[in-house]
């Protein structure tokens, strides 16, 4: 009976920030601020030109569309309370709210994952089978692509917040962190955390063996069969139109796996490397990924030029 009245003794989080950095919160304040602009500007751009140029409305271009929707939610995710953290010490974070916003920010980080495989799937019709590449990749199969990568998610990271609102939380209260991550949050529990910690370890795995395996396959494919094209101006077309794709591709998994191993078997790793990794990792790929297809890709690079241009005509009239 004990036990059961303290169980919810702790109502609320605080959250740190960044470990050792805290005088320093207010300037850190600045960049983060910068890359949440950024990020939400950028990615409203490539949605709203993908939008209005018929020339775009293409399978490529429609993921690119849920990758900004995504990065845009990611981003909106966390920015705002690192924020309030660096500049208003808002640090308290009602426990509820922690867990909906630890719930989102890796439900959304799974879904940018599944949209980086159906992209590189995308390339490999393209490239690999293009006589059949409008034939395959129809709207409907496009979006049912993107509907089972939200569908993955959201059920691959129910269990979490679920798994932890059974742990009891007694006396400790402080995360070393500058967002509700779900270690974080976890290693704050009274009571053994075996099922949590396996579980949370599982879904990092899978997603990454599997996502990463699928995207893998595909570039095997795609160097194959460009490999075995006859003119060597054939082979950089084929390949330029994949330098966006893998750029984004270092930009999300290169951090995310740095992340995830220093907060597992880094010991020696400094918490506030490892929360700036952490957070870098929410932030960054959002801001980069409109501005990589952005100058990579021509046919969105061409239309945004021109609609800056013509707005500057309209203004200057």
């Amino acid at each position: 009976m004990a036990d059961n009245a303290t169980h919810s003794y702790i109502s609320s989080f605080f959250l740190v920030g960044i470990p050792g950095l805290q005088a320093f919160h207010c300037w850190i304040g600045i960049p983060v601020c910068l890359l949440f602009a950024l990020a939400l500007l950028g990615n409203s751009v490539i949605i709203i030109t993908i939008k209005i140029e018929p020339s775009l409305h293409l399978p490529v271009y429609f993921f690119l569309c849920m990758l900004a929707v995504n990065d845009m939610a990611l981003v909106s995710s966390t920015a705002p309370k690192m924020l309030g953290i660096f500049w208003l010490d808002a640090h308290k974070f009602d426990f509820s709210i922690c867990l909906a916003q630890m719930y989102f920010i890796h439900t959304f980080c799974i879904i940018e994952s599944a949209l980086l495989v159906a992209m590189a799937f995308d390339r490999y019709v393209a490239i690999c089978i293009p006589l059949r590449y409008t034939t395959i990749l129809t709207t409907p199969m496009v979006t049912k692509m993107g509907l089972a990568g939200v569908i993955r998610a959201t059920f691959m990271v129910l269990p979490c917040p679920l798994l932890i609102k059974r742990l009891p939380y007694y006396t400790k209260y402080v995360i070393n962190h500058a967002y509700c991550e779900h270690m974080a949050v976890v290693k704050l529990a009274s009571a053994n955390t075996l099922i949590n910690r396996a579980y949370g370890i599982s879904v990092a795995l899978s997603v990454m063996v599997l996502d990463l395996g699928l995207i893998a396959t595909s570039y095997i494919k795609i160097l194959q069969a460009v490999f075995r094209l006859s003119s060597q101006n054939a082979r950089s077309k084929a390949l330029g139109t994949c330098a966006a794709h893998v750029c984004t591709l270092l930009g999300f998994y290169t951090p995310a796996l740095f992340s995830f191993l220093t907060h597992r078997i880094g010991k020696k790793v400094p918490s506030s490397i490892h929360i700036i990794f952490a957070s870098l990792y929410l932030l960054v790929p959002p801001t980069v990924n409109p501005l990589v297809y952005g100058v990579k890709t021509k046919q969105i690079r061409d239309r945004v030029v021109s609609l800056f241009l013509s707005n500057k005509i309209i203004s200057g009239n």
